[in-house]
């Protein structure tokens, strides 16, 4: 009994520390990121009918394992006008690392920071790699996995791609949410 006690605490903890502004079916009001080069951007500036906002990581081996797929995604789905935001909330892989990845493994996008995990608190993000993907009046309409396998080769839902599909579509996603896996953010510490 003791431990569901605290394992319900930690949850209310997790909760409070992370203050989840941005849910399934709720808006997102505008944020600001700041690109490699130290210039802030807005999301207002960034989004387009279907926008597609992942978190990712320089340093996560399963991020990375996604570094192949999220380029397919992007040339796949750009011109069909899916705005895409790739954002490195991760408070140990500075600006100039986070350049230097996305140049080594040929980016054809930009990946911004998330200075102190702001704006992955606010979405509520844990894990790199996780999308949330949100429809032209800001409604959050998809969060989750890319897909349901790390080796691309045993890949057998592909739930981002179907979202996308579906909301280009002008279509209801039929699953709005699965479960995100990967490395953990590596939060900021808080100033208590």
């Amino acid at each position: 009994m003791k431990l569901i006690r605290w394992a319900g605490l930690a949850s209310l903890a997790a909760a409070l520390v992370y203050a989840q502004e941005f849910k399934l079916g709720g808006k997102v009001a505008d944020f600001e990121l700041k690109d490699t080069s130290g210039q802030t951007v807005k999301f207002s500036g960034l989004k387009g009918d279907v926008t597609a906002i992942f978190f990712i990581a320089t340093r996560c081996p399963i991020s990375n394992d996604y570094n192949e797929r999220m380029k397919a995604l992007y040339n796949e789905y750009s011109p069909r006008g899916v705005k895409f935001i790739f954002i490195n909330p991760n408070s140990t892989e500075p600006a100039p690392e986070v350049a230097e990845h996305a140049q080594k493994w040929g980016f054809p996008f930009k990946v911004y920071k998330d200075d102190n995990n702001v704006v992955a608190d606010r979405f509520g993000a844990q894990f790199t790699p996780e999308v949330f993907v949100v429809d032209r009046a800001g409604v959050i309409r998809y969060h989750g996995a890319i897909d349901d396998s790390r080796p691309a080769d045993k890949v057998t839902k592909h739930f981002l791609r179907t979202a996308l599909d579906e909301m280009l579509a002008g279509k209801a996603v039929s699953t709005a949410e699965t479960k995100a896996f990967g490395c953990t953010i590596k939060r900021a510490k808080s100033a208590s």
